[in-house]
Protein backbone atom coordinates (compact mmCIF):
# COMPACT_ATOMS: atom_id res chain seq x y z
CA UNK A 1 0.00 0.00 0.00
CA UNK A 2 3.19 2.47 1.02
CA UNK A 3 5.02 1.98 -1.89
CA UNK A 4 2.26 2.62 -5.15
CA UNK A 5 1.69 5.99 -3.44
CA UNK A 6 5.28 6.81 -2.89
CA UNK A 7 6.25 6.28 -7.01
CA UNK A 8 3.31 8.82 -7.46
CA UNK A 9 4.28 11.18 -4.96
CA UNK A 10 7.79 10.81 -6.78
CA UNK A 11 6.39 11.71 -10.10
CA UNK A 12 4.60 14.45 -8.91
CA UNK A 13 7.48 15.89 -6.70
CA UNK A 14 8.97 16.62 -10.55
CA UNK A 15 6.32 17.77 -11.97
CA UNK A 16 5.83 20.04 -9.27
CA UNK A 17 9.56 21.13 -8.87
CA UNK A 18 9.70 21.99 -12.87
CA UNK A 19 7.92 25.66 -12.12
CA UNK A 20 7.55 27.25 -16.37
CA UNK A 21 10.76 29.08 -15.06
CA UNK A 22 12.57 25.76 -14.75
CA UNK A 23 11.26 24.58 -18.02
CA UNK A 24 11.97 27.74 -20.21
CA UNK A 25 15.62 27.70 -18.66
CA UNK A 26 15.68 24.08 -19.97
CA UNK A 27 14.60 25.18 -22.88
CA UNK A 28 17.40 27.65 -23.62
CA UNK A 29 19.88 25.46 -22.36
CA UNK A 30 18.99 23.54 -25.49
CA UNK A 31 18.85 26.93 -27.38
CA UNK A 32 15.31 26.31 -28.78
CA UNK A 33 11.97 27.89 -27.63
CA UNK A 34 8.88 25.94 -27.03
CA UNK A 35 5.86 25.72 -29.64
CA UNK A 36 2.67 27.30 -28.11
CA UNK A 37 1.15 23.42 -28.17
CA UNK A 38 4.40 22.58 -25.95
CA UNK A 39 3.81 24.76 -23.56
CA UNK A 40 -0.11 24.50 -23.19
CA UNK A 41 0.58 20.62 -22.88
CA UNK A 42 3.20 21.00 -20.44
CA UNK A 43 0.67 22.88 -18.02
CA UNK A 44 -1.84 20.65 -18.63
CA UNK A 45 0.12 18.30 -17.53
CA UNK A 46 0.80 19.94 -14.77
CA UNK A 47 -3.15 20.33 -14.07
CA UNK A 48 -3.56 16.65 -14.45
CA UNK A 49 -1.28 16.35 -11.74
CA UNK A 50 -2.82 18.48 -9.35
CA UNK A 51 -6.03 17.15 -10.35
CA UNK A 52 -4.82 13.56 -9.67
CA UNK A 53 -3.12 14.45 -6.13
CA UNK A 54 -6.35 15.95 -4.80
CA UNK A 55 -8.04 12.56 -5.69
CA UNK A 56 -5.25 10.65 -4.52
CA UNK A 57 -3.78 12.20 -1.26
CA UNK A 58 -6.28 12.23 0.85
CA UNK A 59 -8.28 8.97 -0.46
CA UNK A 60 -4.78 6.46 -0.39
CA UNK A 61 -4.17 7.59 3.55
CA UNK A 62 -7.65 6.90 4.56
CA UNK A 63 -7.36 3.11 2.39
CA UNK A 64 -4.02 2.61 4.05
CA UNK A 65 -5.14 3.31 7.59
CA UNK A 66 -8.68 1.05 6.97
CA UNK A 67 -6.60 -1.67 6.74
CA UNK A 68 -6.00 -1.58 10.22
CA UNK A 69 -8.69 -2.92 12.85
CA UNK A 70 -9.43 0.00 15.45
CA UNK A 71 -11.04 -2.39 17.82
CA UNK A 72 -7.59 -4.62 18.40
CA UNK A 73 -5.29 -3.54 20.38
CA UNK A 74 -1.98 -4.39 19.02
CA UNK A 75 -3.65 -2.85 15.20
CA UNK A 76 -4.67 0.34 17.01
CA UNK A 77 -1.10 0.85 17.94
CA UNK A 78 0.22 0.03 14.36
CA UNK A 79 -2.48 2.27 12.59
CA UNK A 80 -0.75 5.27 14.66
CA UNK A 81 2.33 3.87 13.38
CA UNK A 82 1.15 3.96 9.60
CA UNK A 83 0.79 7.95 9.86
CA UNK A 84 4.44 8.00 10.90
CA UNK A 85 5.77 5.92 8.27
CA UNK A 86 3.14 7.19 5.49
CA UNK A 87 5.06 10.53 6.46
CA UNK A 88 8.44 9.28 6.35
CA UNK A 89 8.25 7.09 3.04
CA UNK A 90 6.62 10.58 1.58
CA UNK A 91 9.55 12.62 3.13
CA UNK A 92 12.63 9.89 2.01
CA UNK A 93 10.88 10.24 -1.67
CA UNK A 94 10.73 14.22 -1.76
CA UNK A 95 14.35 14.06 -0.31
CA UNK A 96 15.99 11.42 -3.25
CA UNK A 97 13.68 13.71 -5.85
CA UNK A 98 14.79 16.76 -4.90
CA UNK A 99 18.63 15.78 -4.81
CA UNK A 100 19.09 12.75 -7.92
CA UNK A 101 16.51 13.81 -10.40
CA UNK A 102 16.71 17.29 -10.31
CA UNK A 103 20.50 16.34 -10.85
CA UNK A 104 19.62 14.26 -13.73
CA UNK A 105 17.17 16.85 -15.06
CA UNK A 106 19.94 19.47 -14.99
CA UNK A 107 23.09 17.81 -15.81
CA UNK A 108 21.96 14.75 -18.26
CA UNK A 109 18.62 14.72 -19.49
CA UNK A 110 15.04 16.19 -18.72
CA UNK A 111 13.39 13.33 -20.90
CA UNK A 112 15.56 10.86 -18.30
CA UNK A 113 14.25 13.05 -15.44
CA UNK A 114 10.92 12.52 -16.41
CA UNK A 115 10.87 8.98 -17.80
CA UNK A 116 12.16 7.33 -14.26
CA UNK A 117 9.37 8.61 -12.06
CA UNK A 118 7.11 7.41 -15.10
CA UNK A 119 8.72 4.36 -15.01
CA UNK A 120 8.84 4.27 -11.11
CA UNK A 121 4.67 5.26 -10.97
CA UNK A 122 4.23 2.00 -13.42
CA UNK A 123 6.08 -0.02 -11.29
CA UNK A 124 4.05 1.11 -8.52
CA UNK A 125 0.87 1.11 -10.02
CA UNK A 126 1.36 -2.80 -11.21
CA UNK A 127 2.23 -3.33 -7.31
CA UNK A 128 -1.20 -1.63 -6.41
CA UNK A 129 -3.05 -3.72 -8.59
CA UNK A 130 -1.31 -7.15 -7.16
CA UNK A 131 -2.14 -6.23 -3.89
CA UNK A 132 -6.04 -5.71 -4.69
CA UNK A 133 -6.92 -9.87 -2.90
CA UNK A 134 -5.50 -8.52 0.18
CA UNK A 135 -7.27 -5.28 1.00
CA UNK A 136 -9.51 -4.54 4.27
CA UNK A 137 -12.70 -2.45 2.07
CA UNK A 138 -14.84 -1.08 4.60
CA UNK A 139 -18.37 -1.80 2.96
CA UNK A 140 -21.44 -0.24 4.26
CA UNK A 141 -24.93 -0.31 3.93
CA UNK A 142 -25.59 3.40 3.98
CA UNK A 143 -28.78 3.93 1.53
CA UNK A 144 -28.20 7.85 1.56
CA UNK A 145 -24.82 9.75 1.40
CA UNK A 146 -23.53 11.15 5.00
CA UNK A 147 -23.01 14.55 3.22
CA UNK A 148 -26.90 14.19 2.79
CA UNK A 149 -27.78 13.24 6.06
CA UNK A 150 -25.48 15.98 7.73
CA UNK A 151 -26.94 18.70 5.30
CA UNK A 152 -30.34 17.13 5.95
CA UNK A 153 -29.42 18.05 10.46
CA UNK A 154 -28.64 21.56 9.30
CA UNK A 155 -32.00 22.17 7.29
CA UNK A 156 -34.13 20.83 10.20
CA UNK A 157 -32.63 22.69 12.92
CA UNK A 158 -33.28 25.66 10.80
CA UNK A 159 -37.00 24.38 9.90
CA UNK A 160 -37.69 24.01 13.89
CA UNK A 161 -36.42 27.01 14.67
CA UNK A 162 -39.61 28.31 16.15
CA UNK A 163 -41.00 25.38 17.19
CA UNK A 164 -42.37 24.88 20.81
CA UNK A 165 -44.67 21.92 20.48
CA UNK A 166 -42.51 19.28 19.75
CA UNK A 167 -42.22 15.59 19.95
CA UNK A 168 -39.12 13.31 19.94
CA UNK A 169 -37.64 11.14 17.13
CA UNK A 170 -34.77 8.82 18.24
CA UNK A 171 -34.61 6.40 15.98
CA UNK A 172 -31.35 5.13 14.87
CA UNK A 173 -29.57 6.10 18.70
CA UNK A 174 -27.98 2.66 18.79
CA UNK A 175 -26.25 3.11 15.37
CA UNK A 176 -23.29 3.31 16.63
CA UNK A 177 -21.93 7.33 16.45
CA UNK A 178 -22.45 8.72 19.63
CA UNK A 179 -19.56 10.51 21.26
CA UNK A 180 -18.82 10.63 24.89
CA UNK A 181 -20.32 14.36 25.15
CA UNK A 182 -23.86 13.25 24.09
CA UNK A 183 -25.42 16.29 22.80
CA UNK A 184 -23.98 19.14 25.44
CA UNK A 185 -22.60 21.03 22.70
CA UNK A 186 -24.45 22.80 19.74
CA UNK A 187 -27.58 22.51 21.10
CA UNK A 188 -28.93 24.52 18.11
CA UNK A 189 -28.50 21.20 16.19
CA UNK A 190 -30.85 19.02 18.64
CA UNK A 191 -34.14 20.98 17.37
CA UNK A 192 -33.16 18.82 14.06
CA UNK A 193 -33.86 15.59 16.20
CA UNK A 194 -37.38 17.04 16.64
CA UNK A 195 -40.86 17.35 14.60
CA UNK A 196 -43.78 19.03 14.71
CA UNK A 197 -46.55 17.31 16.76
CA UNK A 198 -49.24 15.76 14.03
CA UNK A 199 -47.03 17.46 10.80
CA UNK A 200 -46.70 15.89 8.05
CA UNK A 201 -45.05 18.24 6.12
CA UNK A 202 -41.58 18.57 7.60
CA UNK A 203 -41.44 14.54 8.21
CA UNK A 204 -39.57 12.74 10.80
CA UNK A 205 -36.78 14.29 13.01
CA UNK A 206 -33.87 13.40 12.69
CA UNK A 207 -32.23 10.24 14.21
CA UNK A 208 -29.49 11.42 17.29
CA UNK A 209 -26.89 9.52 15.30
CA UNK A 210 -27.14 12.12 12.44
CA UNK A 211 -27.29 14.91 14.70
CA UNK A 212 -23.56 13.22 16.31
CA UNK A 213 -22.32 13.21 12.67
CA UNK A 214 -22.93 16.79 12.23
CA UNK A 215 -21.79 17.84 15.43
CA UNK A 216 -18.55 16.03 14.76
CA UNK A 217 -17.85 18.13 11.83
CA UNK A 218 -18.91 21.07 13.75
CA UNK A 219 -16.04 20.45 16.35
CA UNK A 220 -13.71 20.22 14.27
CA UNK A 221 -13.64 23.51 12.16
CA UNK A 222 -12.38 25.29 15.43
CA UNK A 223 -9.50 23.16 15.34
CA UNK A 224 -8.74 23.63 11.55
CA UNK A 225 -9.08 27.14 11.80
CA UNK A 226 -6.51 27.59 14.47
CA UNK A 227 -4.05 25.67 12.39
CA UNK A 228 -4.37 27.68 9.40
CA UNK A 229 -1.36 29.98 10.62
CA UNK A 230 0.66 27.03 10.33
CA UNK A 231 0.07 26.39 6.89
CA UNK A 232 1.08 30.08 6.17
CA UNK A 233 4.46 29.00 8.31
CA UNK A 234 4.58 25.92 6.56
CA UNK A 235 4.65 27.63 2.49
CA UNK A 236 7.87 29.71 3.69
CA UNK A 237 10.37 26.92 3.55
CA UNK A 238 9.71 26.62 -0.03
CA UNK A 239 9.10 30.55 -0.65
CA UNK A 240 10.85 32.81 1.18
CA UNK A 241 13.44 31.11 3.16
CA UNK A 242 15.13 30.35 -0.48
CA UNK A 243 14.92 34.05 -1.07
CA UNK A 244 17.49 34.62 2.14
CA UNK A 245 19.60 31.54 1.69
CA UNK A 246 20.02 32.46 -2.05
CA UNK A 247 21.92 36.07 -1.07
CA UNK A 248 24.41 33.98 1.65
CA UNK A 249 27.63 32.00 1.54
CA UNK A 250 26.35 28.66 0.08
CA UNK A 251 29.60 27.61 -1.39
CA UNK A 252 30.72 24.18 0.27
CA UNK A 253 34.46 23.88 -1.16
CA UNK A 254 35.93 26.52 -3.70
CA UNK A 255 34.50 24.84 -6.61
CA UNK A 256 30.93 23.29 -5.47
CA UNK A 257 28.26 26.25 -4.46
CA UNK A 258 24.68 24.62 -3.03
CA UNK A 259 21.84 25.98 -4.48
CA UNK A 260 19.50 27.99 -2.37
CA UNK A 261 16.52 25.89 -3.71
CA UNK A 262 18.25 22.68 -2.02
CA UNK A 263 17.85 23.76 0.89
CA UNK A 264 14.46 22.38 1.36
CA UNK A 265 15.84 18.99 2.02
CA UNK A 266 17.12 20.08 4.93
CA UNK A 267 13.10 20.14 6.32
CA UNK A 268 12.35 16.72 4.61
CA UNK A 269 15.68 14.84 6.29
CA UNK A 270 15.27 16.22 9.48
CA UNK A 271 11.72 14.33 9.39
CA UNK A 272 13.35 11.12 8.01
CA UNK A 273 15.51 11.11 10.79
CA UNK A 274 12.85 12.08 13.71
CA UNK A 275 10.14 10.07 12.56
CA UNK A 276 11.94 6.62 13.73
CA UNK A 277 13.21 8.07 16.61
CA UNK A 278 9.62 9.45 17.50
CA UNK A 279 8.09 6.21 16.88
CA UNK A 280 10.51 4.22 18.20
CA UNK A 281 11.88 6.00 21.16
CA UNK A 282 9.45 8.51 22.15
CA UNK A 283 6.13 6.98 21.69
CA UNK A 284 6.66 3.85 23.71
CA UNK A 285 8.30 5.89 26.89
CA UNK A 286 5.09 8.36 26.40
CA UNK A 287 3.12 4.98 26.08
CA UNK A 288 4.22 3.93 29.40
CA UNK A 289 3.58 6.73 31.00
CA UNK A 290 0.22 7.53 29.55
CA UNK A 291 -0.95 4.15 28.50
CA UNK A 292 -2.59 5.90 25.51
CA UNK A 293 -1.54 3.32 22.14
CA UNK A 294 -0.81 6.45 20.63
CA UNK A 295 1.48 7.72 23.56
CA UNK A 296 0.32 11.34 23.53
CA UNK A 297 -2.86 12.66 22.47
CA UNK A 298 -3.45 13.58 18.48
CA UNK A 299 -3.84 17.26 19.58
CA UNK A 300 -0.96 17.54 22.09
CA UNK A 301 1.11 16.12 19.13
CA UNK A 302 -0.08 19.04 17.17
CA UNK A 303 0.22 22.08 19.64
CA UNK A 304 3.87 21.07 20.26
CA UNK A 305 4.24 21.37 16.46
CA UNK A 306 2.86 24.68 16.20
CA UNK A 307 4.98 25.64 18.78
CA UNK A 308 7.92 24.88 17.38
CA UNK A 309 7.13 26.54 13.93
CA UNK A 310 6.44 29.36 16.20
CA UNK A 311 10.61 29.05 17.46
CA UNK A 312 11.70 28.09 13.90
CA UNK A 313 10.14 31.66 12.61
CA UNK A 314 11.62 33.61 15.78
CA UNK A 315 15.31 31.87 14.69
CA UNK A 316 14.51 32.29 11.13
CA UNK A 317 14.08 36.56 12.11
CA UNK A 318 17.43 36.70 14.42
CA UNK A 319 19.48 34.90 11.42
CA UNK A 320 17.94 37.67 9.53
CA UNK A 321 18.44 40.03 11.80
CA UNK A 322 22.33 39.00 11.66
CA UNK A 323 22.29 38.63 8.07
CA UNK A 324 21.16 42.58 7.60
CA UNK A 325 24.30 43.31 9.97
CA UNK A 326 26.47 41.78 7.65
CA UNK A 327 25.63 43.24 4.85
CA UNK A 328 25.74 46.50 6.84
CA UNK A 329 29.33 45.73 8.22
CA UNK A 330 31.03 44.88 5.02
CA UNK A 331 28.88 47.74 2.57
CA UNK A 332 26.71 45.74 0.69
CA UNK A 333 23.30 47.57 1.49
CA UNK A 334 23.44 48.67 -1.89
CA UNK A 335 24.96 45.16 -3.72
CA UNK A 336 21.82 43.06 -3.82
CA UNK A 337 23.78 40.93 -6.42
CA UNK A 338 26.66 40.36 -3.80
CA UNK A 339 27.23 37.60 -1.81
CA UNK A 340 27.01 38.20 2.16
CA UNK A 341 29.71 36.55 3.68
CA UNK A 342 27.63 34.87 6.30
CA UNK A 343 27.54 30.63 5.58
CA UNK A 344 24.00 29.37 4.60
CA UNK A 345 25.01 27.13 7.51
CA UNK A 346 23.09 29.72 9.93
CA UNK A 347 19.79 28.81 8.51
CA UNK A 348 20.22 25.19 9.35
CA UNK A 349 18.39 25.86 12.63
CA UNK A 350 15.68 27.16 11.00
CA UNK A 351 14.58 24.18 8.71
CA UNK A 352 15.38 21.57 11.12
CA UNK A 353 13.19 23.38 13.77
CA UNK A 354 10.59 23.88 10.87
CA UNK A 355 11.31 19.76 10.11
CA UNK A 356 10.53 18.35 13.44
CA UNK A 357 7.62 20.81 13.47
CA UNK A 358 5.93 19.07 10.36
CA UNK A 359 6.46 15.85 11.90
CA UNK A 360 4.67 16.24 14.42
CA UNK A 361 1.46 18.62 13.47
CA UNK A 362 1.23 17.48 9.63
CA UNK A 363 1.45 13.48 10.73
CA UNK A 364 -0.85 14.89 13.89
CA UNK A 365 -3.46 16.27 11.34
CA UNK A 366 -3.55 13.73 9.35
CA UNK A 367 -4.41 11.10 11.72
CA UNK A 368 -6.80 13.75 13.89
CA UNK A 369 -9.44 14.56 10.83
CA UNK A 370 -8.67 11.01 9.88
CA UNK A 371 -9.90 9.78 13.20
CA UNK A 372 -12.47 12.11 14.20
CA UNK A 373 -15.30 12.15 11.04
CA UNK A 374 -17.66 9.57 10.70
CA UNK A 375 -16.66 5.95 8.80
CA UNK A 376 -17.78 7.07 5.72
CA UNK A 377 -16.23 10.44 5.16
CA UNK A 378 -12.37 9.17 5.88
CA UNK A 379 -11.13 10.33 2.91
CA UNK A 380 -13.45 14.13 3.29
CA UNK A 381 -11.81 14.47 7.08
CA UNK A 382 -8.34 14.10 4.75
CA UNK A 383 -9.12 16.20 2.45
CA UNK A 384 -10.04 18.95 5.08
CA UNK A 385 -6.31 18.26 6.65
CA UNK A 386 -4.92 18.79 3.22
CA UNK A 387 -7.10 21.79 2.90
CA UNK A 388 -4.67 23.67 5.54
CA UNK A 389 -1.71 23.41 3.34
CA UNK A 390 -3.71 25.14 0.48
CA UNK A 391 -5.41 27.55 2.13
CA UNK A 392 -2.58 28.80 3.85
CA UNK A 393 -0.53 28.55 0.63
CA UNK A 394 -2.95 31.12 -0.40
CA UNK A 395 -2.85 33.48 2.91
CA UNK A 396 0.84 33.42 2.75
CA UNK A 397 0.53 35.43 -0.99
CA UNK A 398 -2.25 37.48 0.59
CA UNK A 399 -0.44 38.33 3.30
CA UNK A 400 2.91 38.97 1.48
CA UNK A 401 0.96 40.84 -1.41
CA UNK A 402 -0.61 43.53 1.82
CA UNK A 403 2.77 44.16 3.47
CA UNK A 404 4.23 44.34 -0.03
CA UNK A 405 1.70 47.10 -1.01
CA UNK A 406 1.69 48.73 2.44
CA UNK A 407 5.15 48.92 3.74
CA UNK A 408 6.16 50.42 -0.24
CA UNK A 409 4.12 53.57 0.12
CA UNK A 410 5.52 56.87 -0.46
CA UNK A 411 8.65 55.82 -1.43
CA UNK A 412 9.89 53.65 1.06
CA UNK A 413 11.38 50.36 0.29
CA UNK A 414 9.04 47.11 0.92
CA UNK A 415 9.69 44.28 3.47
CA UNK A 416 10.28 42.06 0.27
CA UNK A 417 12.04 44.83 -1.82
CA UNK A 418 14.17 43.22 -4.85
CA UNK A 419 17.80 44.11 -2.68
CA UNK A 420 16.55 42.02 0.42
CA UNK A 421 19.70 44.23 1.95
CA UNK A 422 17.18 47.05 2.27
CA UNK A 423 14.30 44.97 2.49
CA UNK A 424 13.04 43.68 6.15
CA UNK A 425 12.42 39.88 6.21
CA UNK A 426 13.09 39.72 9.81
CA UNK A 427 9.88 42.01 10.40
CA UNK A 428 8.11 39.37 8.50
CA UNK A 429 9.21 36.57 10.68
CA UNK A 430 8.22 38.41 13.81
CA UNK A 431 5.02 39.24 12.57
CA UNK A 432 5.06 35.09 11.21
CA UNK A 433 6.13 34.55 15.02
CA UNK A 434 3.45 36.43 16.51
CA UNK A 435 -0.05 35.26 14.83
CA UNK A 436 1.56 31.61 15.60
CA UNK A 437 1.76 32.44 19.23
CA UNK A 438 -1.87 33.90 19.05
CA UNK A 439 -3.34 31.21 17.16
CA UNK A 440 -1.18 28.68 19.61
CA UNK A 441 -3.43 30.51 22.17
CA UNK A 442 -6.44 30.06 20.66
CA UNK A 443 -5.83 26.80 19.17
CA UNK A 444 -4.94 25.25 23.14
CA UNK A 445 -8.29 26.63 24.47
CA UNK A 446 -10.39 24.57 22.01
CA UNK A 447 -8.41 21.71 22.00
CA UNK A 448 -8.25 21.65 26.30
CA UNK A 449 -12.37 21.33 25.92
CA UNK A 450 -12.39 18.69 22.66
CA UNK A 451 -13.69 15.33 23.59
CA UNK A 452 -12.65 12.90 20.91
CA UNK A 453 -15.17 10.49 19.55
CA UNK A 454 -15.05 6.86 20.16
CA UNK A 455 -13.61 7.12 23.68
CA UNK A 456 -11.10 9.62 23.91
CA UNK A 457 -9.78 11.53 26.54
CA UNK A 458 -8.99 15.48 26.80
CA UNK A 459 -5.67 17.21 25.12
Amino acid sequence: MLCPGLGFLTLSTVFTASKSSDYQHAANAMNCSPSEFQVIFFFFALYIIAVAEGGHKPCVQAFGADQFDGQDPEECKAKSSFFNWWYFGMCGAITVTLVVLTYIQDNLSWGLGFGIPCLVMVFALILFLLGTFTYRFCVTSEEISPFVRIGQVFLKAARNWRITSLSLSVEGESQGFLPCQGSQEFKFLNKALLAPEGSKEGGNGCSVREVEEAKAFLRLFPIWATCLVYGIVFAQSSTVFTKQGATMDRSISPSLELPAASLQSVVTLSIVVFIPIYDRILVPIARAITSRPSGITMLQRIGIGILLSTVSMCIAAAVEMKRLEMAQEYGLVDKPEATIPMSVIWMIPQYLILGVSESLTMVGLQEFFYDQVPNQLKSTGLALYLSILGIGSFLSSFLISVIDKATSRHGHQSWFSDNLNKGHLDYFYWLLAGLSAIALTAYLYFAKSYVYNRGGSNI
